[in-house]
């Protein structure tokens, strides 16, 4: 007679811890194994603050009066997070992974109707995400390319129109 075969008390797509820790979120790399680099201006926070010199920021109410302006808001946050907590009306979808191309003024994938003078306020959850995008948005020629501080969930605060995602 075969001995049972005990079921693994784990989900069958994590079969070694190893994968277990690799399948979870990273949240923070504990001290004991971070890398140590070189002295200098390295790092995320670093890199939002080289950004955000570069760029006024704007309050959701400002981005309201841009884009009855004629400005243009571009949404960057993931299809999920738009489903979830809704959309800015009027606001183009440009999911971040793919900004760059839309956003290239020689590139063939080019969103129609950008030029060098419009106001561009790109939007993510928080803020952060954004402030990186803009300065990018910034380097392909956009000049008035700028980010919405607080984010989405800054325009929802502020009370500012919210529809049920649909893209």
């Amino acid at each position: 007679m075969q001995p049972s075969r005990k079921k693994p008390d784990r989900p069958p797509s994590a079969t070694t811890a190893e994968e277990a820790r690799r399948d979870r979120p990273v949240t923070a790399i504990p001290a004991q194994r971070r890398t140590e680099v070189a002295p200098g201006p390295f790092g995320i926070d670093h890199l939002l603050a080289e950004s955000r010199e570069k760029l006024t920021r704007v309050s959701p109410q400002e981005a309201l009066a841009l884009q009855q302006d004629g400005g243009l808001i571009i949404d960057i946050r993931p299809q999920s997070d738009r489903l979830a907590e809704g959309e800015i009306p009027g606001a183009l979808t440009v999911e971040r992974i793919v900004l760059e191309w839309r956003l290239d003024p020689s590139g063939g994938h080019r969103l129609d109707g950008l030029h060098p003078d419009r106001p561009v306020v790109l939007v993510c959850n928080e803020g952060y995400a954004s402030s990186l995008a803009a300065a990018q948005a910034k380097g392909l020629g956009l000049r008035r390319a700028t980010d919405l501080a607080g984010g989405f969930r800054a325009w929802k605060a502020a009370g500012l129109p919210v529809t049920t995602a649909v893209s």
